[in-house]
């Protein structure tokens, strides 16, 4: 019956011993970290992997990833320098640094995301009321990232964070805002354009009519220089003519000069008193050739 006995309670003490030296181990995986607390007080943290041991019962061990992590917040309105309201969709990439600062301040994974949640959204609100809507879009966004990113990581390192990168993965206007954005900027688009065509026509028409005014004027004096030789040779032509003509029968000569005379001055109904003996009608007179 003693036998019974002892052969129990060995067996017990082999069994609780068993179960006590498995319960007294525990790994950390390369994608771990932790911390061993004892009734509640901080007593060590390991970030090696591999096989450790604590008291089984008495300590607590606490693991932490030690991976990037990834927080992803929901789509908030901001306001910009230039009053514009945007719809903001930004996330976060972080990782626990100092496991035993994390797990006395934010507890867990849970928690991290909470505070990350109104760290990350008061520096990028804060940020962004410095600038306006279309640094943030287009022109500067990287370098706001950068600084948001910073000043974040300032501040959530009193929770054994380290916040590695902070983006914006959209940036939209509220719907109610859209049409009117849109439309006043296709607007202004388009009277910017209007502006430019009618400056580069102002522009285009002036330079045509300079270039007109030049043709004509080079064009007149040309033509009324040649008129004027024109005019000239057939001039000097016609003296010419006269000339021959007075020299071959000066009598004829004259006949024809007094004929295109009277042409010339005496027309319908013309009535012109001179005197009897005038040489003007020592044609027309009774009894003269």
């Amino acid at each position: 019956m003693n036998n019974k006995i002892t052969s129990a309670v060995v067996m017990i003490v082999i069994v609780g011993s068993l179960m006590g030296f498995v319960l007294s181990m525990y790994t950390i995986d390369e994608t771990e970290q932790a911390i061993v607390t004892q009734l509640g007080k901080w007593v060590k943290t390991v970030q090696e992997p591999g096989l450790n041991f604590k008291i089984p019962f008495i300590q607590t061990v606490h693991k932490f990833e030690r991976r990037v992590l990834e927080y992803d917040a929901a789509a908030a309105k901001v306001i910009t320098r230039d009053k514009k309201h945007l719809l903001l969709d930004n996330y976060a990439r972080w990782r626990i640094i100092d496991p035993l600062k994390f797990y006395q301040t934010v507890g867990n994974e849970f928690g991290a995301q909470s505070r990350l949640d109104d760290i990350v959204f008061s520096e990028i609100r804060e940020e962004l009321a410095r600038h306006e809507m279309l640094e943030i879009i287009s022109v500067n966004r990287e370098k706001l990232m950068e600084t948001v990113a910073a000043k974040c990581n300032e501040t959530a390192g009193q929770y054994g964070i380290e916040v590695i990168d902070v983006r914006i993965k959209r940036a939209d206007l509220p719907p109610g805002d859209v049409i009117t954005s849109v439309y006043l900027r296709m607007r202004a688009e388009r009277e910017r354009i209007a502006k430019k065509y009618r400056s580069e026509g102002t522009e285009e028409a002036v330079k045509i009519q300079a270039q007109a005014d030049k043709e004509k004027a080079i064009l007149l004096a040309e033509s009324k220089m040649v008129a004027e030789k024109t005019r000239g040779e057939g001039d000097a032509g016609a003296i010419a003519i006269y000339a021959a003509a007075y020299e071959e029968d000066p009598e004829f000569y004259a006949f024809i000069r007094t004929l295109e005379a009277y042409e010339k001055s005496l027309g319908k109904d013309t009535t012109i008193v001179l005197p009897g003996d005038s040489e003007f009608f020592q044609y027309l007179a009774p009894g003269k050739k």
